[in-house]
């Protein structure tokens, strides 16, 4: 059922954040202690996008097991951001095990990840789908729940739509079309995240004028805050606010 991070704060190494700590989120590609039932292991690719200093995005992605891709770990040591979203995957049967597959997905400033399933793909959200522009459907970087999720969500975006409203609306009506779905949804423009919990884990921790996001706690163990199920998180480096997703727009 992937993991993923959403970090904002002072500038760090990648590998400090992803690699080095303990249980960290390269740990949770092979050993995630929180699937919920949703696979044993997150093998299926990887990928981790920052912003630079100007605020444009960058992105590296693969399709293998993080724990092999050696390049990444050569790069990750010199990389420092203040804003990153990192996702290991675990693959849903049947789905395509490609680098395009796998978040974080991005457009302008904005990084996106889901952790979860949508039950029944791809007939359940089908009438969904169909609100999407045909250009839009061509352009989707892979045929998985979460690259449809994205181009959902990127329609609400682009449409001017504040984004803890817009997640909140998309995780009901996917969760009314395709009951049982899990939809953990992360999104970052650099400046904030904002994350949703339906019936996966999700936690959040506070430092000096830091926060992270996380599917797993890592690290240093204090400090860590679970996020209670059907929630969304709306988390800029010096405040975190948590409210029930249906105070926000669930249907």
């Amino acid at each position: 059922m992937c993991r993923h991070v959403g970090y904002l704060g002072s500038a760090v190494a990648l590998s400090d954040l992803l690699l080095e700590p303990e249980h960290s989120l390269l740990e949770q590609a092979f050993a995630p202690a929180d699937m919920r039932g949703g696979g044993t292991i997150n093998a299926d690719g990887f990928g981790v996008g920052w912003y630079r200093e100007d605020g444009s995005t960058a992105r590296y992605r693969s399709a293998a097991p993080m724990w092999t891709d050696q390049s990444f770990r050569d790069i990750a040591g010199e990389v420092r951001s203040g804003a990153v979203v990192a996702a290991v995957r675990s693959a849903t049967v049947g789905m395509p095990v490609v680098p395009d597959a796998c978040a974080p997905f991005t457009d302008g400033r904005w990084l996106f990840s889901h952790n979860g399933r949508v039950t029944g793909w791809p007939d359940s959200v089908a009438k969904l789908a169909a609100r999407l522009d045909v250009v839009d459907l061509l352009k989707m970087e892979a045929a998985t729940d979460s690259a449809l999720l994205w181009a959902l969500l990127r329609q609400r975006l682009l449409d001017g739509a504040e984004p803890a409203v817009a997640m909140s609306e998309l995780v009901g009506e996917v969760a009314a079309a395709a009951p049982d779905s899990r939809l953990n949804l992360l999104l970052s423009d650099g400046s904030r995240v904002v994350a949703t919990t339906w019936t996966h884990s999700l936690w959040v921790r506070r430092g000096s004028a830091a926060v992270t996001v996380a599917s797993e706690p890592f690290g240093a163990r204090d400090g860590w805050c679970e996020v209670p199920d059907r929630s969304v998180v709306v988390a800029e480096a010096d405040d975190v606010q948590v409210r029930p997703l249906a105070e926000m727009g669930e249907r």
